[in-house]
């Protein structure tokens, strides 16, 4: 396979993986899940990706400042989120070289990390930081951690044919 190839096909998986991460933010607004205090975005289901190919990585950041952009989020949470869900992807693509299913953890932490500060400073949401960490916490465990490790099992059977170059 020349090296062309595989550029297109890393570009193609990123492309796909960002389309799919706008639609299941789309279908979690659309559920009211998407926004407040407690978010369970279905989207965050795909932050264990990375695990099976570097491509999510450039998909879920551009995905994820697509979909804020898209649905209205002010603008540091289209840069936050986006920086949250970017490291959250690199830690789980080394992380999950241990072992797989910790693949939940990076985006986990830097979503309950980071998020706080945006729903409490760029949208004024009264609680405390802690309360935030806990919720969005709650809510990516929810979506990473359980929703997420449904794909990983699926994908440990099939991740093989999918994600070949």
């Amino acid at each position: 396979m020349t090296n062309t190839t595989k550029q297109v096909r890393f570009l193609c998986r990123a492309a796909l993986i960002g389309a799919l991460y706008c639609v299941l933010t789309y279908v979690s607004a659309l559920l009211g899940l998407s926004s407040g205090a407690v978010q369970i975005r279905l989207s965050e289901i795909l932050t264990i990706l990375p695990a099976f190919t570097s491509a999510a990585i450039p998909g879920l950041f551009i995905g994820c400042a697509l979909s804020n952009l898209l649905t209205g989020c002010a603008l540091w949470d289209v840069v936050f989120g986006s920086i949250a869900t970017l490291l959250g992807a690199i830690g789980t693509h080394y992380i999950s070289r241990i072992n797989v299913h910790l693949a939940p953890i990076p985006p986990i932490l830097a979503n309950a990390t980071i998020v706080p500060f945006v729903l409490k400073y760029t949208y004024g949401i009264p609680g405390t930081l802690w309360y935030f960490s806990l919720t969005v916490g709650l809510g990516e465990v929810i979506a990473c951690g359980l929703l997420g490790e449904y794909l990983i099992r699926a994908l440990q059977k099939h991740g093989g044919r999918i994600f070949r170059d």
